[in-house]
Formats: C-alpha cells, structure tokens, sequence
C-alpha cells in the first residue's frame, strides 16, 4: 500500500513510518559461541537544511531591463505544497516593487492539481518605505501594499505546467506600456522554498510585509539591483533529504542480496524501500534466502537531518553485511554500500556507501517533485536497470547527507 513520505513536523523530512522494529537472526543458533560478536551499524542523516531547494534570477532579452511590451520566462520545479516567490523592482519609482503575498505564488490546487493559465491576480505591488514616493529622501517605513495601483493591470503572469517532470514555466509580461503607470521591470529573482513533509523551510521568502526592509529587497526596489539577493539565495539554496529506517542483512557468499548493479530490480521489496520507504517487503523476502543469516531493521520512523538510528546484529568470521536506506526526497533513490563489506568488522562505511536509482520511477527534481511520496505521490512507473545516480540534479556528495558507521 503506498504511504505518503515526510509526514513528521520535524525540522526536515519525514516518511510514514510502516515498518516493523522487528530484529531476526534465522541462523544464530549454527553460529558459533565463541567466534559470533554483536556489532552495531549506524546511519546518520548529517545533510545541511537549506531555506530553497531552488531559487534563480530572470533578465530581459538584449537589455537587461523588461520594457512595456516584452516578456521573460523561466522554468522550475514544485511539488503541491510549494510555492514560487519572485521580486522585481516597479522601475519608474522610488521604492517600489512586485511580489506576490507570503509564501508565494500558488501553484497548485487543494486538490493537488496544478494551477496553470493566468495567475496575474496574485501578484502585488509594494512600497519598500525606504524613500520618499515624492521626494526621494530617505525613510524608514515598514513594506506595505502601494494603494490605489493594482498590480494585475500593469504585470501579467503565466503559469505552464509538465505533469511528468513536475515543472512550472512562468512567463512575465509587461503590460503596463499605456497605462497611468507605464513602467519598466528590473531583473528580478525567485525562489522556491524547501519543504520537510509538514511545512515550508522559509514560508516568508525575500520579505515580511509591515516589517522593515532588508538590504536584498531595498536594493532591488530602490535600484533594481539583485546582486545581493541572488548572493544570499545562493548560500541559502540546495537539495535537503530525509532518511528511511534502514535494512540491513548479514549474509555469506559473494552476491548481494539487497540488489545488483546494471540488473532490473528482482520485485523482492528494492521498489517499495526506495520509492516510500517501506523496508517490510524487502525483509520479508531476505530473511527467505538460504544464504541469508539474519535481517535487521535499523530505526522505527523517519531519519530527519541531525537525527540518527542503529541496529545491532550479530556476525561471525566471514560473513558479510549489506544495508540500504531510501533518499527521501526522491522518487526512487536509495543509499546501499557498493562494495561487499565484512560484517565481522569495525569502522566508518560512508566511503563504502553510494546513491543508486532503482529503474522503478521516473527521476523529478529531489525535494520537488509532485510524483515524489514527500508530497503524496506516486512515482510515474519505469523500467530500467539500478545505477548510480548522476550528476543531472545537484544533489550533495554521500558524505554530506549521510554517515554510515559500525562499532
């Protein structure tokens, strides 16, 4: 049955939880007494949260500056919980500038349809209350909304959508050319705010309306300068990820049990753990293998950043372990040691662990992508042979999101 990932109110992801806690050696009782030891295999999520999994800036075409009558486009990424903050200066004025309310543009419906076609309504114009409207002189007044001036009249929003890729095209138009309040748009930038499963990372993006300014939005509404926003989305900006509760198996021989690279997933469980985080299936079908010693299952719920789970099991010379744990915000990743790992011994296996795509979902932007089971979905089916995952997304190095350790 599928189970919606990263439902927790915890700081960063979280999967329903639908495993057992359940620890079982089939074969400890052939072991011997005095060469079996007990280890205990850790996983910790050590990823870095960030504010935006996705943020960019937006000129015009041949000058930088969007005159009345022309249009700029960009593309990104959104699962139904998202939304889209833009900022771009109001050029024939002091301090002004276009947003949309907090958190963002809304990008999809209740019912987690996305929102395409004219969105223009949900763009606002604001005073940044850093100058005089008149006199230019310096001020300090909390952003409010420009009275008397409707926004949706002077600027046109466009929103497309891809259902398979999960991602939004908005257009830009400036419409204000003829109009009382013809005027022309600065370079602007956006963002796209993280989201744990339970709420936004930063559900107040770029500005806090009647609050005082901040040096990023003054800049862009006194000087349609976006240098320093574009710097502080750069810094703020990057894929996050939850854990699932991990599986592990201790075995002999020289095949892994869990999966094997360039081969189509087996149906043995690898689907369910790397596209929900649902571990039961997997352990089921392992502790069925003849070669199989004992199946583990590390942690009861969701692994956020900073948290950790473990596991003890029991090993004796020659047998071997391997261990797998879903990429949360994926939709179908999971992390696995590549190379063949002795169970009888102690250390950290982070350089041992590595990012594989199971071939069982088509791949959308990690953290934003509406088929992902962090937003609900289910993966669009494919079939391909387990790899290693490349380089198409930004996704952080193993060593940054998890740490993988026997004591």
């Amino acid at each position: 049955m599928k189970k919606s990932l990263f439902k927790t109110a915890s700081l960063a992801a979280g999967i329903i939880s639908v495993f057992t806690l359940a620890s079982c050696s089939d074969n400890d009782g052939d072991m011997m007494v005095n060469t079996s030891v007990q280890r205990t295999i850790t996983f910790e999520n050590v990823v870095t949260v960030k504010d935006f999994v996705e943020s960019g800036s937006f000129q015009g075409t041949g000058t930088p500056v969007i005159m009345p009558g022309q249009s700029v486009s960009f593309t990104f990424s959104a699962g139904k919980a998202q939304s889209l903050m833009f900022a771009t200066m109001y050029g024939a004025s002091k301090d002004w500038f276009f947003a949309s309310k907090q958190p963002g543009i809304k990008l999809f419906n209740d019912n987690g349809t996305a929102v395409t076609g004219d969105v223009s309504s949900q763009v606002l114009l604001w005073d940044n209350g850093t100058k005089d409207d008149t006199t230019g002189q310096a001020e300090s007044k909390p952003i409010a909304q420009v009275p008397n001036v409707t926004a949706s009249q002077l600027m046109k929003l466009n929103l497309a959508y891809n259902d398979a890729t999960s991602e939004f095209t908005l257009t830009i138009s400036n419409n204000s050319g003829g109009t009382a309040n013809e005027t022309p748009f600065s370079p602007g930038t956006w963002a796209v705010s993280n989201y744990n499963g339970s709420q936004l990372i930063n559900s107040a993006p770029f500005f806090t309306p009647n609050a005082l300014s901040n040096p990023e939005i003054t800049d862009i509404a006194q000087m349609g300068s976006i240098t320093k926003m574009v710097a502080k989305l750069n810094a703020n900006t990057g894929i996050m990820t939850g854990l699932s509760p991990a599986v592990v198996v201790v075995y002999t021989g020289d095949k892994n049990p869990i999966y094997e690279l360039g081969q189509m997933d087996a149906g043995k469980g690898l689907k369910e753990i790397s596209q929900f985080g649902n571990g039961a299936m997997l352990q089921t079908s392992l502790k069925s293998l003849p070669n199989v010693k004992g199946v583990y299952m590390a942690g009861s719920a969701p692994v956020a950043p900073g948290s950790k789970i473990s596991t003890q099991f029991m090993a004796s010379p020659g047998d071997k372990i391997a261990y797998v744990t879903m990429f949360g915000f994926s939709n179908d990743w999971f992390y696995a040691n590549e190379p063949s790992l002795d169970a009888y011994s102690k250390g950290d296996l982070t350089s041992k662990t590595t990012l594989f795509d199971s071939g069982t979902g088509v791949d959308q932007y990690p953290g934003a992508g509406n088929k992902q089971a962090l937003f609900g979905g289910t993966p669009q089916s494919e079939s391909k042979a387990i790899s290693k995952v490349g380089n198409i997304f930004p996704v952080p190095a193993v060593q940054n999101v998890i740490k993988v350790t026997i004591d």
